[in-house]
């Protein structure tokens, strides 16, 4: 019997290139290369600053229907569909996210593709890579002891106590720091007051990072961030409290884009990471930009379905940045759309070809969605063994249906060539020149109604209920200076609805908004809705439980 290699032995067998010699495939000079390891390095700043004059690539999304337990392989498939446009002699760069500690060790394990269609070195990637989280953390936090300074000595911000917004964070899922009280233990430690942690990848520092264009632009929005209000209701911001300054310096060497490469020796950013169903879900600006300016393709990723990250690269990252994509593939597989149209997951391995078609409902709606933002989209089948014949002939006609592609992906056993249709229908939509891009709302529409249209348009709500407090800070944020921003949605990745169980493509539901926070620095108000927790718990066994080193010394149980 054929034996199916791991993830993990698949990477540990992969044959790495020096990172030189990967940064010469993009005509990156040896002296703009930083070095961490032989097999991973950052790209020098100013070596970014001179490329500022030439021609951009095509930018191609790479996002996916609503995620089940059963898998979709959207970083399998945005790897892959890199490979293939190398393959067939497009110069093509791949510009992904960094993993999370918190779900390496909670629920879903390592996040660098899987099969033959992976980014290395795997297990630096999904660990400490170059530290960028931790300079993340640490800026984050930096803020936070100097917030609580500035109270205790009385500083000239005159902070009020009792209205600190500011909260810290740490790279980890731990429900027991979602709501904590601190500076208890007399006069030398404080005033005592109410606070809570949030997981790193929802800092308001990690939006910060991914959307700023430069080191000036990281330092400038850093001073906006709000983190409080004196007693006349007025905000106070980092600057209020110095603190823009120490925290670019800690974020200095992080802000570099990091190269690493693929299975098939080529070139990948990976940079930033805030999760899509809490924050804004993309990778970093800078390394979209720098990607753009050295190859002619440029594939990227945003999280979870394309109701949550692609909703939010288009309306957040895209209008910030002012990037243009050209095409966007849609990731599905088989045994997802069974799960949508009411199969268990004990019985996928089962043929049932009329759950298939019925959770194509999912998937035609993520199309209809793609479309109101004038892109042509095409459907990858991310193909398992189980998968029969009669099924994905079911997917291919139901997007025929629609009026679009559907092409059969086998690249987790195939590598880059298992992708190569892809590859070439990806090159005709960019090719053709027929994608309009457009954002789902104008900046002036009340902040209200933006997060009503998403809801109504992305989701398919009939209203939303944004209770009453949250009600009143968007009044204030809309008389404010505020009023232009675009809306993160902060909601639960497996339903178009706030409520997890109701898979499919719900409809006529409303939508309750419970709190709306400002991100003044990163430049967008986000709304939580439902109950979605910006601290994730662990699970009942979580994953940190099968990770640990074995005789060797390898990292067993990480994929």
């Amino acid at each position: 019997m054929l034996q199916v290699k791991s993830d993990i032995e698949i990477a540990r067998e992969a044959t790495m290139k020096p990172i030189g010699e990967i940064g010469g495939q993009l005509n990156i000079p040896h002296d703009a290369l930083i070095p961490y390891g032989h097999t991973k390095a950052k790209i020098d700043l100013d070596y970014i600053d001179s490329l500022s004059d030439q021609a951009d690539g095509k930018l191609i999304l790479v996002t996916a229907i609503t995620p089940t337990p059963a898998g979709e392989g959207k970083t399998t498939t945005s790897v892959a569909l890199g490979d293939a446009l190398n393959r067939i002699n497009k110069n093509t760069m791949m510009c992904l996210r960094e993993p999370s500690l918190g779900p390496c060790f909670g629920m879903k394990g390592g996040a660098a593709g899987g099969g033959y269609a992976q980014v290395v070195p795997m297990e630096d990637i999904n660990l400490h890579f170059t530290g960028d989280f931790h300079a993340i953390s640490a800026a984050h936090n930096l803020l936070s002891a100097l917030v609580d300074n500035s109270i205790y000595w009385g500083a000239d911000s005159n902070l009020d106590s009792r209205r600190v917004t500011w909260r810290r964070v740490v790279d980890m899922n731990d429900r027991a720091l979602r709501q904590i009280t601190c500076s208890l233990g007399g006069v030398a430690n404080g005033f005592p007051r109410e606070s809570g942690f949030d997981i790193t990848v929802a800092s308001e520092i990690m939006a910060i990072f991914c959307l700023a264009n430069s080191l000036s632009d990281l330092e400038a929005r850093l001073g906006r961030i709000n983190v409080g209000y004196r007693r006349d209701r007025s905000a106070v911001t980092a600057s209020d409290v110095n603190a823009q300054g120490p925290m670019t310096v800690l974020l200095k060497d992080a802000f570099a884009p990091n190269l690493v490469q693929t299975l098939e020796n080529n070139p990948a950013f990976i940079h930033g990471g805030p999760f899509a169903n809490i924050a804004h879900g993309c990778n970093s600006v800078i390394a979209t930009r720098t990607a753009l300016k050295l190859s002619d393709y440029v594939v990227t990723e945003a999280g979870f379905g394309a109701d949550l990250g692609a909703q939010k690269f288009f309306d957040i990252k895209c209008r910030s940045a002012g990037l243009n994509p050209s095409a966007v593939v849609l990731v599905a597989t088989i045994r997802a759309l069974k799960m949508h149209g009411g199969v268990a997951k004990s019985e996928l391995q089962t043929e049932n070809v009329a759950a298939v078609e019925s959770g194509c409902v999912n998937l035609r709606r993520h199309l209809s969605n793609l479309a109101k933002y004038g892109l042509r989209a095409v459907v990858a089948i991310n193909r398992f063994v189980s998968d029969t014949d009669a099924e994905v002939a079911a997917v291919r006609q139901s997007c025929a249906e629609y009026g679009v592609e559907a092409i059969e992906c086998t690249h987790w056993s195939d590598g880059g060539a298992g992708a190569e249709q892809l590859a070439h229908k990806v090159v005709d939509i960019v090719d053709s020149g027929e994608s309009g891009f457009k954002l789902l709302y104008d900046n002036d529409i009340p902040l209200e109604e933006k997060i009503r249209t998403t809801a109504r348009e992305i989701y398919r709500a009939s209203d939303i209920a944004v209770e009453s407090k949250a009600a009143s800070f968007l009044t204030q944020l809309q008389e404010s200076r505020f009023g232009h921003l675009p809306v993160c949605m902060a909601k639960t990745q497996y339903s178009f609805s706030v409520d997890p169980t109701k898979i499919g493509a719900p409809e006529g539901h409303v939508v309750p908004v419970r709190e709306v926070r400002l991100l003044a620095g990163a430049g967008f108000a986000v709304a939580i809705c439902g109950d979605i927790m910006t601290m994730p718990g662990l699970p009942r066994v979580p994953a940190a439980n099968s990770i640990r080193l074995g005789s060797s010394g390898q990292i067993e149980g990480l994929f």
